[in-house]
Order: structure tokens, then sequence, then C-alpha cells
């Protein structure tokens, strides 16, 4: 197992009813700026429930943050922070509002051009505004982790970073709010929280049987739980334990101490900046290609990740690795998720300006042994076709 550091400071308020808890969380005389994304916070009572439990304190609100959240829309939430004297964020939605509230949180407390935290990766982030979160869409793992991903429509591009002042206060994960999602978004969580797990599972044997354990049940949950959460949408228990699973899965426990690879989500991104397909269907197509394509430095992993999470015990090392990778992809498409980019109107020029968006971004050593270059993508993408 390699060293590892491993600190996560946000409480977790976990449950019915816990949005009432709002009230103890939130500073009395807290200025808040609430952030959401759409109507469907509205609609769907989620504010409503929010500006009871905040009552007494000054509340603004900002919505329309993007299923990408916007670097341009983010900047106008920074402008609006400033100008009222803000003290307190509070994102209501899923990872998309979260992401963009970090984002937020460090641009107002940074002095230079605030592209240059995503440019950085997070390097200059030198400090954040306090805030929390109120989860309404399993999928990211935003709610207790340091990390965002902001898209910059006007570069094409789509950029991460982390820091540790981004972690949230608190996160607030009540599954019934998720009763009235669309099955298309919680089909989308399941298969990006998946994808969390595989980024850090999926990479070669470190004599980690703790965090191998841990990444095994993850997996195993949401075969299982993906295709009831879709059937059953108020089924609670089967929503509590998707929004509890998606956020272990990217929480920081599973990945401490092990080589991670994150390769599929570094393409996955590209595809998004280009045509803003859904996140999580771009990981559907380019992780199945991938485990394909990587088969060797994976061949150790993939070969437990065959037995510990599929069962698959029959047929030669070769055929047990096929099995997987198609029982992965076939797991996709239970969800409804198409799994080629023909499926998303990407074909070989869209392949091109992928790849170099790769190169101009930097993203030219991907992977767990950073071995992946643009002509290597180029491979794994052609191979998704």
């Amino acid at each position: 197992m390699n060293n590892f550091d491993f600190h996560n400071p946000t409480h977790i308020l976990f449950g019915k009813g816990r949005i009432a808890d709002l009230d103890a969380r939130v500073p009395a005389d807290a200025k808040v700026l609430i952030l959401y994304g759409g109507g469907s916070a509205e609609r769907t009572g989620v504010l409503a429930q929010v500006r009871a439990a905040l009552t007494g304190r000054k509340l603004i609100e900002f919505g329309g943050i993007e299923p990408n959240p916007r670097f341009a829309t983010a900047l106008k939430a920074v402008e609006l922070i400033r100008d009222n004297d803000i003290s307190f964020l509070l994102a209501v939605g899923g990872g998309s509002v979260i992401d963009a509230t970090k984002f937020i949180a460090a641009a107002v407390r940074h002095d230079s051009d605030p592209w240059e935290i995503l440019t950085s990766q997070g390097a200059v982030v030198a400090d954040a505004m306090p805030f929390g979160t109120v989860l309404t869409l399993p999928a990211t793992g935003s709610e207790m982790n340091p990390g965002s991903v902001i898209t910059n429509a006007e570069k094409g591009a789509k950029l991460a970073f982390l820091s540790p002042h981004c972690y949230p206060a608190f996160s607030i994960l009540d599954p019934e709010v998720t009763y009235s999602l669309p099955p298309r978004q919680i089909a989308n969580g399941v298969a990006d929280a998946f994808v969390h797990v595989i980024e850090q599972y999926l990479t070669y044997p470190v004599a980690a049987p703790v965090q191998d354990g841990f990444a095994e049940t993850l997996l195993r949950t949401l075969i299982n739980l993906g295709p009831k959460a879709l059937a059953a949408p108020q089924d609670y228990d089967t929503r509590a334990a998707l929004m509890w699973t998606a956020t272990l899965a990217l929480n920081g426990l599973i990945g401490a101490g092990v080589p991670q690879d994150w390769s599929s989500h570094m393409i996955g991104h590209e595809i998004t900046a280009l045509n803003d397909t859904d996140h999580a269907r771009t990981l559907a197509v380019v992780l199945p290609a991938l485990m394909h394509d990587q088969r060797g430095p994976k061949r150790a992993k993939l070969l437990q990740y065959a037995r510990n999470v599929w069962d698959i015990r029959d047929g030669s090392e070769e055929e047990r690795i096929d099995a997987a990778i198609a029982a992965t992809r076939g797991f996709f498409e239970s969800l409804g998720i198409k799994t080629r980019l023909g499926d998303y109107a990407v074909g070989a020029p869209e392949i091109d300006i992928i790849v170099s968006a790769l190169s101009d971004h930097g993203l030219t050593a991907l992977g767990e042994h950073r071995s992946i270059a643009p002509s290597d993508a180029r491979r794994i993408l052609e191979a998704a076709l």
C-alpha cells in the first residue's frame, strides 16, 4: 500500500427531514446566497424547505447553473457575492451546482484571473468562502470531496481542480428528494458513481485489500441498485443506499493509498466540451474501450474485477477479461445508456478535435502509469465508434 494522508472535514447529515437541520448549521447572522440549477428544485419543494429552515437570515438566490457548469455563469455569481457582502454559500442541487459553488467560493477569494484556478488544477487556491450543500442527485460525490469540474464554452475547455479549501462544511443528504428525478438522471448518477470507483480500483495491485474490498462492494451494490432505483423511484431504502454509495465512491476513502487512473474522465470531459454530452454517458462510452485497450497494464486487476465483482471464474484469462468488459458495457446499456460514440454524433472528425484538445490542455500523460498519450486516446476513441 502506498503512503497516504486522509482527511475529510465534511459533516454529513443523512436521512429524512434533514433539510430542517440547516437552521443549526448555517450561522444565524449569515447573509446567504442559495445557488441552484433549473426549476426542479423549486417544483419539488426543496427550495421551499431550504427557505423555511433559514428563516430569519438574509437570503439571496442565484439560479440557472447548467448541468455542465459554465465559467461565465459562475463569474456572475462571484460578482453578485461581492456586490452584496454575502458571507455563506449554500448549493442546492446535484454535482454540477456543487462544483460551480466550489469554484465560486474559491474565485471570490482569488485576487487574480479566476481562470488560473482551473489551469493550475487548484494550486493557486489559498482560501475559499464557507459553503454547505443540500444534495438532490446522487452521482458525483462532490458533496464530500474538494474537487470541481468547470466548462468554459468560449475556450471549448472542461477542466478540473482540487483544493483542500473547497470541502463543503456540511452536506445534507435526504433520499426522499430524489423521488421525482427523471430516469435519465438516476441512470447517469449510477454510471458516474460506478466509474468513479473504477478509476480508483482498476489499476494495478498494491496490497491494499481493504480499499479493494470497499471498492468491490460499492461496485456490486451499484450493479444491484441501478435497475431497482429505476424501477421503484419511491423505494426509500434503495434511494438511500444509492445516495450513500455515490458519496462513498468519491470521498477519498477508497482512493487512499492506491494508484488512480482518471483517464476515462479526462477523455470524457473533452467529449462533453465538444458537444455537451452528459458526463456519465461519455464515461460509459470511453471506459469499456479503455479497459480493452489497457488490458495489458491492467491485467491483474481486470481478472480480480471479473472474479470479485462479476463472479466470472470460467475460461482462459483472456476470455474472463473479455467477459468482464462485456458485462460492464451491458450494465450501462441496461440502464438505458448507449456506449458507442456514434450514439452521440461523434465520428472520426470529432475524434480529431478531442485528441487535439487533450494536447492543448496538457493532458498528454494520462492513466495510473502516466503512459496514455493523445495518440493512445485516439486509438481508444476509434475503438469506441
